[in-house]
């Protein structure tokens, strides 16, 4: 298995993970449940209308932080927002209903996976492995 394809088992077993942005001089997180390894990237998706959306546009650093039992997962760097319609069409089919929602009221879903990222598995003292992508 590779690194990143353990980056994304994690985020499967765990469910929900929480997407944390920066909106101004103060921190903001979310939870997201959605990702899709895809060609050694790990893609998510933000709607475009969302405050999310424009606070990574202003400060595209991120971290995403996931959780299992005493287990940690911080997964950080640099959001890179990629129109990749592969992606996307995987990721409504997966979200169901959820794109006639978006349909309907004129919404788009940016898909965006992090650069420049490092990838901690923790417990809660201490790093227990750490990967580097570029």
């Amino acid at each position: 298995m590779s690194d990143i394809e353990k980056v994304s088992n994690y985020l499967t077993d765990a469910k929900v993970f929480f997407l944390a942005t920066v909106d101004g001089d103060k921190p903001k997180a979310r939870p997201l449940g959605l990702q899709i390894l895809h060609n050694d990237r790990i893609y998510f998706g933000v709607g475009d209308f969302k405050e999310v959306y424009r606070q990574m546009q202003e400060n595209p650093n991120v971290e995403i932080v996931a959780t299992r039992g005493e287990d940690i997962l911080r997964y950080y760097g640099v959001a890179k927002f990629d129109d990749n319609e592969e992606v996307l069409n995987i990721a409504w089919e997966m979200l169901g209903e959820l794109k006639g929602l978006y349909d309907s009221n004129g919404w788009n879903m940016k898909l965006f996976y992090i650069d420049e990222a490092t990838a901690e598995f923790r417990n809660m003292f201490s790093v227990e492995e750490s990967y580097n992508f570029k």
